[in-house]
């Protein structure tokens, strides 16, 4: 019997590691997916204490102000009325690179909010790109390996990061998006921001939409050339860092207006791809922006580590009236980041200045380490009690819905979840202009020059294909810069 089977640590096989258990095809995710749980809790304990994902970032405080009137969406207090506002919190990273990596890396950048509402911290936890490389969290630790560095030799590679992408082609939107000059954003201030996961708002008559959220930057994009971001990471590693604190510090204070896009449970429906799937995106002429809010940075904290390092944000802080879809990413998300919080800064982390609840709190979590009593002191630490008068309120009862399925399994996706090439080709023909499509080959070939070994040939062949799938001209100017002679046999597998 053959010693290569696919296990998990304590040696038993199994089949299934490219899709998590659900209800149904669509449905939530189940706890009892043993192998997604043991990926991602053995993930987020790979390194200490600095973040695994997202290490180097920058932060700042800010201010929240609701412009336009989305109570018809959600009964969220902070979307109430026009006019609300609250204080929050914003942190930037990249996603690859070590702490003391260059800002002007290719890389994808984290945009993370939170929001201190009076009915708790909301936290927005996304990028500055509104798809994503893979669309199940079973997969996220074996792809964030190959954005890391070899065991053996500790350098970064180009092979086993594009040998990954081609194995798993729902990840070209996203590469298309990376290696095009989004990939090298001129700072912080100069990029959007996406929630990119599908969330839920639910309002006062309890009834459900399917939401997106974007923050568009009203500094204006501007982003790197390939030779410019070489050139900085050189010349100052911390780029954006730099540009953001001087910024605020002279009074510039950089703004975004958020925006929604809305979708119904019967739109949802017959929408042409799952509506949950996180590689995809959700056609703005079809599901148009809804003006929200604008987003002002105006304060940098007083010490970078205890406010920006030890922030943690987690897309399961959520308050009343914004929740949750069957996303699988966002669902593994749920659970791995206030994980690999409870890891990297303690099982109290909710209790520094940068994570706290301005409002209050009222729970029965005691202990661990870095514990602080001055809030609780002597209260019980048991509910319910008979000596005060803390109750659970019934307006906020979680949201009540009937699932597609009771079949549980790794369900194989139908063929429009497949479909990993129609946006891809979309963003190539329609998003870009001449100049953006020219850089995207260019950005492309550069980084596939650095596959080597002796599965080049094979890695370059098969990541051709995809993008012969996604776009003729775009496979042929690629295969051309590689200097990659093109046969019918390829140009046929592109086809099928």
């Amino acid at each position: 019997m053959s010693d290569k089977k696919l296990t998990n640590s304590a040696g038993i096989p199994y089949f299934d590691h490219q899709d998590s258990q659900t209800v149904g095809a669509r449905g939530p995710v189940l706890l009892q997916d043993f192998i997604l749980q043991e990926n991602l809790a053995h993930f987020v304990r790979e390194r200490i204490p600095e973040r695994i994902v997202h290490a180097k970032g920058t932060g700042a405080y800010g201010t929240f102000t609701v412009t336009h009137d989305i109570s018809k969406y959600t009964k969220a207090k902070l979307f109430s009325k026009v006019g609300n506002s609250c204080k929050m919190f914003a942190r930037f990273s990249t996603v690859g690179g070590e702490k003391g990596s260059a800002d002007t890396e290719r890389d994808p950048r984290g945009f993370a909010l939170k929001f201190y509402t009076e009915d708790g911290n909301w936290d927005l936890v996304g990028n500055n790109t509104p798809v994503f490389f893979i669309k199940d969290a079973k997969k996220f630790p074996d792809f964030i390996h190959t954005q890391k560095r070899v065991p053996k030799t500790n350098l970064k590679s180009a092979t086993m990061m594009w040998d990954f992408w081609s194995l798993n082609p729902e990840s070209l939107h996203q590469v298309l998006i990376l290696m095009s000059d989004r990939g090298t954003p001129h700072g912080y201030r100069h990029m959007h921001g996406f929630g990119s996961h599908t969330f839920s708002m639910i309002n006062a008559a309890n009834e459900r939409v399917w939401v997106k959220f974007h923050l568009k930057t009203k500094q204006g994009i501007k982003n790197f050339s390939h030779d410019e971001a070489v050139k900085m990471k050189g010349e100052n590693p911390d780029f954006a860092q730099e540009d953001l604190v001087d910024a605020i510090e002279n009074g510039n204070f950089p703004k975004w207006t958020m925006y929604i896009q809305v979708m119904t449970e019967e739109q949802a429906k017959e929408f042409r791809w799952n509506p949950f799937d996180v590689t995809k995106v959700w056609f703005q002429d079809e599901f148009p922006l809804i003006e929200v809010g604008e987003m002002e940075l105006n304060e940098i904290p007083v010490n970078y580590f205890a406010h920006v390092e030890q922030s943690t944000f987690s897309p399961s802080n959520l308050v009343n009236g914004i929740s949750f879809s069957p996303d699988k990413m966002l669902q593994g998300r749920l659970f791995s980041y206030p994980d690999a919080h409870r890891y990297r800064v303690g099982v109290n982390s909710h209790l520094l200045e940068v994570n706290r609840c301005p409002f209050a709190t009222n729970n029965s979590q005691r202990d661990g380490f870095m514990a602080d009593s001055s809030h609780y002191k002597d209260a019980p630490n048991y509910f319910p009690n008979s000596f005060d008068d803390i109750k659970a309120d019934e307006s906020y009862k979680n949201f009540e819905y009937d699932l597609d399925s009771t079949r549980v399994g790794n369900f194989n996706r139908n063929e429009n979840d497949d479909d990993h090439y129609t946006q891809p080709g979309l963003l190539y023909t329609k998003a870009l202009n001449q100049k953006d499509r020219e850089n995207l080959v260019y950005n492309i070939t550069q980084s596939m020059k650095g596959i080597s070994g002796p599965k080049r040939e094979e890695i370059i062949n098969r990541q051709l294909c995809h993008f012969f799938r996604a776009n003729i001209e775009l496979g042929m100017k690629i295969a051309m810069s590689l200097q990659i002679n093109i046969d019918a046999n390829m140009m046929n597998h592109s086809k099928s």
